[in-house]
């Protein structure tokens, strides 16, 4: 069941083995301010601290999966004849920098893009591990529109998944694009059509969530850390350790075994 009391912004709602959180203000279409960043770090951490869950579905309510910041809030920090931003606990921290560290060592994220992914709602995506979108949705990289710059770790990851060419596109011209020119240029990874878009998701959700926990994590943390390093030698290292490490899990025995057995493997994490 949801948890609306849990969180001021967010939804938190166990499924078995996935937990589903919902960015929650959609009559501000989902638009990110610092009550949002704050609650939705905390509920990643608790639910990549809690043993019963393997994977995390992210989406929005109502419309938008986020409209971008909560410009409503930005007047409040301009003053007369001083248009520099001041500090603001309305606000987010400069280029919200822990959002992207958070999502990368959480357990595996999706995105379940429902509609609007604009500004820091495209941002956060990109941090996630996969990108699923409503046929609906559409995206813009929009921070140039507002005299701002790209943040949330997408300066990383918009050219690591869509290329140097498609990141330049997006950050210099702000366009608006839809789902479809989206998984053409590699912004997301699949389409479908909306009213099924959260089973989609679940459905690969649990599909991971099936895995061996230890298995699972030690593959999403070597493809993040080693995405854009040079040094061959580090790469396959760091893999060496990883194997020797996957090997003393109870659940790499458990697969082989029933392998062997001819039956399905029962992981227990």
């Amino acid at each position: 069941m949801s948890v609306p009391s849990e969180y001021e912004t967010i939804l938190s709602e166990p499924r078995g083995h996935v937990r589903l959180l919902t960015l929650n203000r959609p009559d501000k279409l989902n638009a990110w301010n610092a009550q949002m960043e704050s609650d939705f770090i905390d509920a990643l951490n608790s639910a990549s601290k809690d043993p019963a869950v393997r994977a995390i579905v992210v989406t929005g309510a109502g419309r938008a999966f986020c409209a971008g910041g909560d410009i409503s809030a930005w007047s409040q920090d301009l003053t007369d004849g001083d248009q520099r931003r001041r500090p603001s606990p309305l606000l987010a921290r400069d280029g919200s920098p822990e959002v992207p560290i958070t999502l990368a060592r959480s357990k595996p994220v999706i995105a379940a893009i429902n509609g609007h992914a604009v500004g820091i709602g495209l941002t956060v995506t990109l941090a996630c591990d996969i990108r699923i979108a409503s046929d609906r949705a559409q995206f813009s990289a929009r921070f140039v529109k507002v005299g701002l710059t790209p943040e949330c770790g997408s300066t990383r990851y918009l050219p690591l998944v869509a290329g140097i060419g498609n990141a330049l596109y997006m950050a210099l011209t702000g366009h608006m694009i839809d789902a479809a020119e989206a998984k053409e240029r590699g912004i997301i990874d699949r389409v479908v059509p909306h009213d099924s878009l959260i089973d989609e998701a679940m459905a690969l959700a649990e599909e991971i969530a099936s895995n061996p926990p230890a298995a699972v994590w030690f593959a999403k943390r070597l493809i993040h850390e080693n995405a854009n390093e040079r040094d061959l030698r580090h790469v396959v290292t760091a893999e060496g350790f990883a194997i020797r490490e996957a090997r003393q899990q109870p659940d790499h025995a458990e697969a082989v075994k029933a392998f062997v057995e001819k039956r399905p493997p029962n992981f227990g994490g």
